[in-house]
Order: structure tokens, then sequence, then C-alpha cells
């Protein structure tokens, strides 16, 4: 069946909408979490479907680590002035000069941890009351305990026992100054549903998304990129690879993964045959253990 009349997509779609519309209606001071990667490129789609002919209701947030791949800060950049929208970007390395968070040290240290309190530090300051993300169940154990609206307490916290019951399509939004919730209207999508409705709409992504030929360097399994960010131990060598990426992140943390896709229904034929989950595949900073992203989360992660 051709991805431009799916019924399945289009129920999805519906959905996400109706929540987008929801949280307008229930909340004063929204934000749209933007990463510039697939699933927040669908999320800024849906917001523009959700609020048209008008500019959606969303502040834009992006918190930035400084070691972002740049072929992605480029993308944000240009999408963000193409839909006139109003851009914060919460900064860890602000963060680290002023001295409020502490920087890892070691050839594995990553600044993704460093997220969670300059994202929770952005949402009190410009007191934001709702949070917008693409998270999706089938990433990681730890999201199919999220619902639609994730209650967070005064402190970004999350507590998978103090959530609210969602019945059919009535999602509950009450919380007390300083409260916030996270919100997820891809819940209900996969990987290969957010990659089919990217060729429906035939939206632009990043080109790390696509095969490409990249300096990197093998480190646990994972294909990492060769980058002045992430220092390489003795044993570890750089080669050429054809890679690209499942997911985009900070890049001490995001591996490549082997691929020959260089478009967008070739990446469709690959994922529907994939047996690991993107995160599973290409995200270094899960495999501290089964629980670090639940860890993570109950601290206030994305």
């Amino acid at each position: 069946m051709p991805v431009d009349h799916d019924p399945g997509l289009d129920l999805l779609e519906a959905e996400a909408v109706f929540i987008m519309r929801e949280v307008a209606a229930e909340f004063e001071r929204p934000a749209l979490l933007f990463s510039g990667g697939k699933d927040s490129i669908v999320l800024l789609r849906l917001a523009q479907k959700a609020f048209w002919p008008a500019r959606f209701p969303f502040t834009v947030l992006h918190v930035d680590t400084g070691h972002n791949f740049p072929e992605v800060i480029a993308f944000r950049d240009r999408r963000i002035a193409e839909l006139k929208a109003r851009l914060v970007v919460a900064s860890v390395q602000e963060a680290i000069d002023e001295g409020w968070v502490q920087e890892e040290r070691g050839p594995r240290a990553s600044r993704n941890r460093l997220q969670t309190p300059v994202l929770l530090a952005a949402i009190a300051r410009h007191q934001f009351d709702a949070a917008i993300g693409g998270a999706r169940r089938d990433e990681e154990k730890a999201r199919a305990k999220e619902r639609v609206f994730s209650f967070r307490d005064e402190f970004g916290q999350w507590d998978p026992r103090n959530q609210r019951p969602e019945l059919w399509n009535l999602y509950n939004g009450l919380h007390l100054r300083g409260e916030h919730m996270r919100v997820f209207p891809l819940s209900n999508w996969t990987e290969l549903d957010v990659w089919r409705y990217i060729a429906r709409e035939r939206l632009e992504i990043p080109s790390i998304y696509f095969a490409h030929e990249r300096e990197v360097f093998q480190r646990d399994g994972m294909l990492m990129a060769v980058s002045p960010f992430l220092p390489r131990l003795p044993h570890e060598r750089s080669f050429v690879e054809t890679v690209r990426y499942r997911t985009v992140g900070d890049m001490t943390c995001t591996a490549a993964v082997r691929s020959s896709a260089k478009t967008v229904e070739e990446i469709i034929a690959e994922v529907a045959t994939a047996r690991v989950t993107e995160r599973g595949a290409s995200r270094a900073d899960d495999q501290f253990s089964e629980a670090a992203m639940e860890d993570r989360k109950r601290e206030g992660y994305f």
C-alpha cells in the first residue's frame, strides 16, 4: 500500500495532532523539545498541521551539549528560520563555564548526562509548564512506562508509580506551580512509522541519516565518529567506513551503523528488517546498565 494512503499513519497523525491541540488548550507556556533528529522533525510537522494556517503556539527548546554533530546544528538553525519559530537554546557549555555543572573526564566521558540539569534549569527559567518530546515506546524499556502526559514534580523528577491514568483519549494536565508535564505525541509510533511519515510528507532530514563515508573507530562493539570530543584509547585505531546514523545526539555517545541506505526508501527497507532498537544499536550511554535510561528519567531526563 502506498505510504500516501496508509490509514495507520493517518490515525497516528490524527492522534498526535489532537494531543498537540490538548497541550495548547491546557497549558500556558508549552515548549517543544527539538534536537534536529527525525522524531522532533516529525513533531514540528505535526505542530504545523495542528494549527495551520496560524503558527504553532510553542517555543522550540534545544538542549545543546556543545558536542553535537555540526550537520545537525546547521539543519536546526535552517529549519527554525524557515518556520520563523522562537528558539531557546539551553547550553551545556555555558553551564560548565558558569560552574554549576561539572564536566566528566576520561576517554569515556560524555556530556549527555549533563543535559538533564540544563534542561530542568531552562524549564524553570522560562516557566515552561509542558515540554513536548519525541520519545516513542519502542525505543527503550523505560520509555514504555511513560504516559502520553507524563507528570514531573517540582524537582523535575519522574516517578513511574505516580502517574495519572489515561482512559481513551482523556489527558489530565493538572499541575501545581513549579510542576510540569512531559508530553509524548509519538508514544504509539514506531521507528518505522516515523520513517514512513517522513517519506509521505517529504520532510528534509540531516544528511547524517543517510549512508556516507566517515572516519570512525570501534569501541564496545559500536562505531564512534573520530572527533576532538572523544579521546581514543591506545589500542583504538581509526578507519573509514560507510555508515549512517539511526539517531542523533552528542557525538561522544552516539554511534553509527554500517549501511548503504542513501534514500528514505532504502532506510525504510533497512529499518523494517532491523532486530535491534535504534538506541540499543547506537547509544553508548545506554550500555552502563539495563536501568540506565530509567535512572536518568527519574532525575528529569527527556
